[in-house]
Parts: structure tokens; C-alpha cells; sequence
């Protein structure tokens, strides 16, 4: 018996034969058999190993999944129409409707089923619409031509946001770690593109649901955050796009704090560059000890600075960070009464259990141990418990009014108007009507009666 193997001679395991099987049938595997290894090659040039599997395989990952195949058949075709529109491998008309019209391949099914009711015509005027706005699209984006490219993007929007001086009076803390944590999911994507719900954004944040919809609109405001979809309505989360306002664009220095008063001796003013290490953020901000009744967001940007070896002063520590001094010193000592931070001789240094080979790295026990100290404990617990109890009151919700809108209609003809027998109008005062459809009699006309 020959193996089950893809386009790139890799086997398919059984499961994903049988789901294979399960959503494209018996008539999807003959389409692949059919296609030659020349043809193959032959539509898929200038395609990139996802976009060329996706035409070949169909939808076999379920991400283009739909209320209907209607729906799931537009959003596979438009995914090829923006592989099939990237900058100089762009493909002609004439070239996607070969590919998905002309060809038995699985992920042009939905093209030729539109081609079977509608026509070659207008199938072939849908196509070419499909691609010119999925090239449009495409133009409007950053060219991205790589893996490598997408990661450069991201690190300009992080090297940005790193530069930038988050104040803690106007939701800095928050809009911070919110940037932190899209940054964390756009590198492990690939790209500024990110789909994030609001409640697993506020898992990830650890902070209440309406602190990250506020932050989120602060953001979008300020040009950081850029909204493509909502996912309000649905069960799917909203689609996002990170960006770089104008402001910071400078690529220079970045944020600065003001002047210090100049030395004596005629020496020149010191201004300190602000930084902050997301990547060693997001690994602690959703924790207990550091939600916002615990040592607060501030209190983890300041262990991200601190390294076991070297020690900083206060003085150095709130330089680097744009807090006020003694927002600086209440979260130093705080720390180190927990056990986060050791001062010695005013300089102070990150404790060995939470030095890692590069930063700061969170060990579970001792953060546990700081969160009973600070009363927030649990907190992260209780907030994922009750997220799974109001996505379950919502699914239930829509299951209901889905029930409801089904029986919206109101029905005229009341029942037992009608012998179910013999079919004839037992009410005198539907005489002369028809009542075939209870929901919406019609006078019958006069040469009927």
C-alpha cells in the first residue's frame, strides 16, 4: 500500500489523513492524486511553501474556518490572493484563474463551484477582483519578504517602545505591559499581525478586563495599536496590527529626562537615556507578586534593570526608568523586603535565585512566596476562573438567541384553523385565504375562488 505523502514527499500522519478525509471527502484525495508533480510545479511558481500547500492541500489546519463553506471557501481563496500578491512574485488574472479554475486543486473548490453556478465569466470577473484587492491590500502593508524581515519589524516597534517614557499617572504601566506582551506574540508569529482576545489579553497583562480596554484605546489613539477586526459578536478575538506613531520615529536617543543642574567646574548637563527591557517584562508582569495591589508593574521594570553582579543606585535606577524617586524608593524597599532585591552599601543587586544566564529569570517559589507577603496570591487564578465562566455564559447566550431568532416568526394562522386531514379551512375567518404557509397567508385571487 502506497503512504499517504504531501506535496514535499513528508508522510501525513493517520489522524490528519482521516481529518483530511473528514472535511474535503473522497473527491479531494482524487484531485491530488490527479495533479501531476510538473503541474504542481507549474501553479504554485512564486508561491511560498505555506501559500503552495494551502492550494495544493486545502484548508487542512482549519484556520480559515467559517459559519458555512460559502464563508470558509471566500476567506481560503482571499488568503491565495494575498500569497499569489506579494511584491515581485506577483500573479496575473489569467494565472489564478488557472489555478483555481482550470485545476483540481483542493483549495480552488470554492472557485469552481462558483464557476459551476454562475458561469466561467463570472467566476473569472470574481477572481480578478479578489486579487486586485488583495493586492491592494498587500501595497499598503510593510514589505515582508522573509521570516528575517518580519522579525526586523517587530524590533523596530519594540526598540521604539523600549525607548519611549511610559508615566505611571496617564495608564503608563499599563499600556506598557500591554505593548510588551503583543511584541512577545507578534515574534513568536512572525510579523506585526496579531489576533488577541480581550480577556486573554488581560490573562497575559495579569490586570482587570477594563484596564486592558482602556489601555487598548489609549494605545490605538496614540498610533501604537491599529484595529484591522473586531471580534465583538463572535467568539474569535480581534485582529490587531502594532505600529510606530510619528513620534516615535526619531531612531535617535529616544525619550529623555530633563537636564540635570549643571556641575561646577563649568561641566556640561547628564541626560539619561530611558530603556526597558520588555522581553524580561512580559515574563514577569502577569505573575501574582506583581499585580497592582503587590509590587505593581514598576516594581518589575526595576528588577529587569537590576543584575546579580553589578549593583545600581536609586538615583541610576530612576534615571533609567522615567519614574519619580519616590515611587523608586517605595518599590526598592518593598522589593527587598521580600526577598527580591539585596541593598548593600546603597547600591542594589538582583537576588542569585532570580539572576538568569541573560536577565532577570522568574523562579516560582520565591515570586510565590512575595505574593502571600503582598496579599495577592491567587489573584491570576480566580481572574482565568472567571474568564472560563463568561465565555461559557456567552456561548451559551448566543446558542440561545440563535434558538430564539429561529422562532421570531410570528404565525397568523392560528392552529387548528386548517384539518390536518383533508387540508380544509375549518375557520370561517380564513375563508378565501391561502393558508399553506401559517406564517404568511395570502388572499387567494378572485378567478381561485
Amino acid at each position: 500500500m502506497m503512504p499517504h505523502v504531501l506535496a514535499r514527499g513528508q508522510s501525513i500522519p493517520a489522524t490528519r489523513r482521516q481529518f483530511n478525509r473528514d472535511r474535503f471527502g473522497a473527491a479531494s484525495q482524487t484531485h491530488r492524486r490527479r495533479i501531476a508533480p510538473s503541474t504542481a510545479a507549474s501553479i504554485t511558481k512564486g508561491l511560498s511553501a505555506r501559500t503552495a500547500r494551502l492550494l495544493l492541500e486545502g484548508d487542512v489546519d482549519g484556520r480559515y474556518a467559517g459559519r458555512n463553506d460559502s464563508e470558509e471557501g471566500y476567506r481560503l481563496t482571499m488568503a491565495l490572493a494575498a500569497g499569489a500578491s506579494q511584491p515581485g512574485r506577483e500573479w496575473m488574472p489569467a494565472d489564478f484563474s488557472r489555478a483555481l479554475l482550470y485545476s483540481p486543486t483542493p483549495g480552488g473548490e470554492w472557485a469552481r463551484g462558483l464557476m459551476r453556478r454562475k458561469g466561467p465569466e463570472y467566476a473569472e470577473a470574481k477572481l480578478a477582483w479578489m486579487l486586485t484587492k488583495a493586492r491592494s491590500f498587500v501595497r499598503q502593508q510593510e514589505p515582508i519578504a522573509c521570516r528575517q524581515s518580519a522579525w526586523e519589524a517587530v524590533e523596530r516597534v519594540r526598540a521604539a517602545v523600549e525607548r519611549e517614557l511610559w508615566r505611571s499617572r496617564a495608564g503608563g504601566e499599563a499600556d506598557l505591559k500591554n505593548l510588551a506582551v503583543r511584541l512577545e506574540l507578534c515574534e513568536r508569529g512572525g510579523g506585526l499581525d496579531h489576533e488577541l482576545s480581550v480577556r486573554r489579553q488581560a490573562e497575559l497583562m495579569g490586570c482587570a478586563l477594563r484596564t486592558a480596554v482602556k489601555s487598548n484605546r489609549r494605545l490605538e489613539e496614540a498610533g501604537w495599536l491599529v484595529l484591522e477586526k473586531s471580534g465583538a459578536g463572535s467568539e474569535q478575538g480581534s485582529r490587531w496590527r502594532l505600529a510606530v506613531p510619528a513620534k516615535g520615529e526619531s531612531g535617535g536617543a529616544g525619550v529623555t529626562h530633563p537636564p540635570a543642574a549643571g556641575g561646577a567646574g563649568g561641566a556640561g548637563p547628564r541626560v539619561a537615556v530611558v530603556h526597558t527591557d520588555t522581553r524580561a517584562l512580559v515574563r514577569l508582569a502577569g505573575h501574582d507578586a506583581f499585580h497592582r495591589y503587590g509590587h505593581g508593574t514598576n516594581g518589575a521594570r526595576l528588577l529587569t534593570l537590576l543584575d546579580e553582579a553589578e549593583g545600581k543606585s536609586a538615583k541610576e535606577l530612576q534615571e533609567a526608568t522615567g519614574l519619580h524617586r519616590t515611587t523608586v524608593g517605595r518599590r526598592l524597599r518593598t522589593l527587598v523586603d521580600d526577598g527580591l532585591v539585596e541593598e548593600l552599601e546603597g547600591l542594589f543587586y538582583l537576588v542569585p535565585s532570580l539572576a538568569g544566564p541573560a536577565g532577570v529569570m522568574p523562579d516560582q517559589e520565591v515570586l510565590e512566596e512575595a505574593a502571600q507577603a503582598r496579599g495577592t496570591a491567587g489573584a491570576g487564578a480566580r481572574r482565568r476562573e472567571r474568564h472560563v465562566r463568561e465565555r461559557l455564559n456567552y456561548r451559551r447566550w448566543r446558542a440561545e438567541k440563535r434558538a430564539r431568532r429561529l422562532d421570531v416568526a410570528l404565525r397568523l394562522v392560528p392552529v387548528g384553523a386548517v384539518d390536518v386531514r383533508t387540508g380544509e379551512i375549518t375557520d370561517p375567518a380564513w375563508e378565501g385565504w391561502d393558508v399553506s404557509d401559517p406564517y404568511r397567508p395570502v388572499p387567494r385571487p378572485a378567478w381561485a375562488a
